[in-house]
């Protein structure tokens, strides 16, 4: 049914009243269009990508299971991320992990989304940075942004990542995450603000004289 920034799926009311009736293609669409999305963030609290398809996996049975409480307080797609990261930050409270980050290098189709932040056109929030020529350099680029994301706290890892990743709000991320707009702003631009930095770097080096 298409990308959920593509419009591809109906409105919120048609949604919950689809999972309420058991609508197996609803939730079908549901999956193909947000899991993808959701292993990435799930992946920003747990250690291991087998614990980030559970934190999946248990989200969508909590999300079948309590649909029926669903009040419309916030979008569906919010409600279900909240669910996701509260369910992800129990799973990594109990695996004390150490947060690798791996996701990013392995998942080609990440690094499709993060074409246009390579160019600087969504991390960085402003135009400006060096366009990256050659598809050698611009895999280099998507590497680098991967190891950069990798170097963040966790906090702005999971900012950024919802933002500038996934697409959503700033007023999504605050409610996702249950922060303020104040938090969500300032975890965003130290965020943004370190990966431009790193980047910045690796462009200085690129174009040095050999």
């Amino acid at each position: 049914m298409g990308s959920f920034e593509g419009g591809g799926l109906p409105p919120d009311d048609i949604v919950v009243g689809a999972l309420r009736d058991g609508d197996e293609a609803m939730f079908a669409a549901l999956l193909d269009t947000w899991s993808r999305g959701m292993l990435r963030v799930a992946r920003s609290y747990v250690s291991t990508d087998h614990s980030a398809e559970e934190v999946v996996q248990d989200t969508w049975l909590a999300v079948i299971d309590g649909i029926d409480a669903f009040e419309g307080r916030a979008s569906v797609k919010t409600w279900v991320f909240r669910i996701l990261v509260n369910t992800a930050k129990k799973r990594g409270v109990r695996e004390s992990r150490t947060l690798p980050w791996s996701a990013f290098e392995r998942d080609g189709e990440v690094f499709a989304d993060l074409g246009v932040a390579a160019q600087g056109a969504r991390v960085d929030g402003a135009s400006g940075w060096p366009t990256p020529e050659g598809e050698a350099l611009a895999a280099e680029v998507r590497v680098l942004i991967a190891e950069a994301l990798g170097r963040l706290p966790p906090r702005q890892r999971v900012v950024i990542t919802l933002r500038d990743v996934e697409g959503c709000t700033s007023d999504e991320v605050c409610e996702i995450l249950e922060i303020s707009a104040a938090n969500q702003r300032v975890l965003l631009h130290r965020a943004r603000t370190a990966v431009r930095g790193w980047l910045a770097d690796y462009y200085e080096s690129v174009k040095q004289p050999e």
